[in-house]
């Protein structure tokens, strides 16, 4: 079993407000990261919630798993915790989105995913031509991940283990965060 998560729980501070519903296509943002993650075919998906958990879940198709993260003014890292806590007791891995970068497709989720079915590296990670990606951590790790602190999200674990870390090339550039209001399409 693979496990998708959405991180989606900042305050969306330099954007003004709750950027997780801010449309892109008609759609809020957080559920182009969702249909991505059901586009590759993820056995579960759940969404990290804290600022404004309320609609941010109300937008969610009852598919979906929310996990509110009531420590998420405390960075990334806690919603990240939050997941790997809630993911299925049979996950093997979980593939970890952020809410805000809309440009990664099922593709390349599918990606990672193949990559870790066929290596069973602790993390594989997607590595643009201009730098990384998303990533998926594997369950022997969960419970260092849950560890981290701050705002690092599991890119400190990468760095501190970079012997765990195994890349999978996408030849394109990374796809924008959406940071601002201005960063919408």
């Amino acid at each position: 079993m693979i496990s998708g998560v959405v991180l989606a729980a900042g305050g969306g501070t330099r954007f003004g407000g709750t950027k997780q519903l801010a449309e892109l296509d008609g759609t809020p943002l957080v559920l182009h990261a969702v249909a991505v993650l059901l586009e590759a075919g993820v056995d579960e998906v759940l969404v990290v919630t804290g600022h404004d958990a309320e609609a941010v879940e109300a937008a969610l198709p009852r598919d979906v798993r929310a996990v509110r993260n009531q420590a998420w003014r405390d960075g990334q890292s806690t919603s990240l915790a939050a997941a790997l806590h809630e993911v299925a007791e049979d996950s093997e891995a979980a593939v970890i989105l952020l809410a805000d970068q809309p440009g990664v497709t099922g593709g390349d989720v599918r990606a990672l995913i193949e990559a870790f079915l066929r290596t069973r590296e602790a993390i594989v990670r997607l590595r643009y031509t201009d730098g990384p990606g998303p990533a998926l951590l594997s369950r022997e790790i969960y419970a260092e991940a849950g560890h981290l602190r701050g705002d690092t999200g599991a890119r400190l674990l990468m760095a501190s283990h970079p012997e765990w870390v195994l890349d999978v090339d996408v030849d394109r550039s990374a796809p924008r965060d959406i940071d601002t209001p201005e960063d919408l399409p």
